[in-house]
């Protein structure tokens, strides 16, 4: 009887545990979801200013910070774009280190509710049209947490705002490649990433805008 009771006791307790570490908040989330709606505005300006730059011809370069993210995923991407989340994601945001990405989300599930934690390494391939996105970790509170809902979540999140989204693996882990498309209405160019940066709290962007070079055969002699 003791035996049992001591047993029960410590699959309560193990449960308990599990639960804790489930729900478990990161500090750094529960700061990253204090936004102004000012952060959504200025998120809105540098995108426009942006798109208008890489519309030319030249180099181009902006910065953002994790305040202006953050405040587009509360404001702007929620009143635009209310149903690009799956049911059971809300309130997503970000913090920006010197070599990583850090993007939190709200999950619940079967009354549970949780942080799921990606780790992003953000990284240049040989092709300079794309941005490679390496999830280096997914974690629900502070367990992991199966990567399929989150490739299946950030893929139909790129299909409803309209982002060409593919993915590879690196030593096991998954790679979102985003291409970065000419304007609509300027197929002739070529839009190019030269350079990422990470800083505390902020990501620069680099790159050039160049009309693309048409290759004509060589006449005979």
């Amino acid at each position: 009887m003791v035996i049992c009771c001591g047993v029960l006791l410590a699959i309560v307790a193990a449960g308990l545990g599990l639960l804790w570490a489930l729900q478990r908040v990161p500090e750094s989330y529960r700061l990253a979801l204090k936004v102004e709606r000012k952060d959504s505005e200025e998120m809105v300006r540098r995108t426009t200013a942006l798109i208008s730059d890489v519309e030319k011809e030249g180099p181009w370069s902006t910065k953002f910070t994790a305040e202006q993210i953050n405040g587009g995923l509360a404001f702007w991407l929620a009143e635009n774009y209310p149903d690009a989340l799956p049911g059971a994601f809300r309130d997503p945001r970000v913090v920006i280190e010197p070599d990583r990405m850090l993007l939190f989300c709200k999950v619940e599930y079967g009354g549970v509710a949780s942080v799921v934690t990606l780790t992003i390494e953000p990284y240049l391939p040989e092709r300079r049209n794309i941005l490679a996105l390496r999830i280096c970790g997914v974690r629900a509170g502070a367990l992991p947490w199966p990567l399929g809902k989150i490739i299946d979540g950030v893929s139909e999140l790129a299909r409803q705002v309209d982002i060409q989204l593919d993915w590879k693996r690196t030593e096991g882990d998954p790679v979102a490649l985003i291409t970065i498309r000419p304007p609509a209405d300027q197929p002739d160019k070529v839009v190019q990433i030269d350079s990422i940066e990470l800083g505390e709290g902020h990501i620069y962007l680099g790159g050039t805008t160049r009309r693309r070079q048409e290759t004509t055969p060589r006449s005979l002699p």
